[in-house]
């Protein structure tokens, strides 16, 4: 147990030196987030100094991340995941995947509306998108062509092709969305007998 602990503990240094990469970051712009030298982060980086939880939490909070992904702690065997909702323009986003790659999962809630425009602003992105419509009425526009899905229903679409989402209902709209980056669309398996 203790060699299992020493190989996290030794792996934290080079974990946060690619954390701090793959965002784009230099050491003095992390230095000036967190109020550490550059020295003592270069250390800990290297691997020439053991983090402590006074160096761990400014560096969780510069990345915005919680303190077990930051250094790459082992399960605990509990499943659950603690999602963060997003509001962004009276939209809530809850992500339900963590994956920096392949698919995306979100819950989406979107208010009811005072008025839904006759003509929904569109736009068009890389990737596919599944959803789900889990209560509410949706109003999806894909091109030129309009859809309302209630609660149950589905749909997926390329999302290179001009789409916008609305709340057409009367209370607010709960969706299951599914997006790839990439275009993966989702694969579902019938059943055999």
């Amino acid at each position: 147990m203790a060699d299992n602990l020493n190989a996290i503990l030794d792996a934290v240094g080079p974990r946060l030196r690619a954390i701090r990469k793959q965002r784009g970051s230099t050491l003095e712009q992390l230095a000036v987030l967190t109020g550490m030298s550059v020295s003592t982060l270069s250390r800990i980086e290297s691997g020439q100094r053991r983090p402590t939880l006074e160096v761990l939490l400014p560096l969780a909070q510069a990345y915005r991340m919680p303190l077990d992904e930051l250094v790459g702690a082992p399960a605990t065997g509990d499943p659950r995941i603690h999602p963060q909702p997003v509001n962004r323009d009276g939209v809530v986003w809850v992500p339900l995947s963590r994956a920096p790659g392949g698919l995306h999962a979100f819950k989406q809630v979107l208010p009811v509306s005072a008025q839904v425009p006759e003509r929904l602003d569109q736009q068009v992105h890389e990737g596919y998108e599944w959803l789900y419509v889990l209560t509410g009425t949706l109003r999806l526009a894909l091109g030129e062509k309009d859809f309302l899905l209630r609660a149950g229903e589905a749909a997926e679409f390329d999302t290179r092709v001009p789409h916008a989402m609305a709340n057409a209902g009367r209370q607010p709209l709960e969706l299951l969305v599914i997006f790839g980056q990439q275009g993966e669309r989702m694969h579902l398996r019938a059943r055999t007998k």
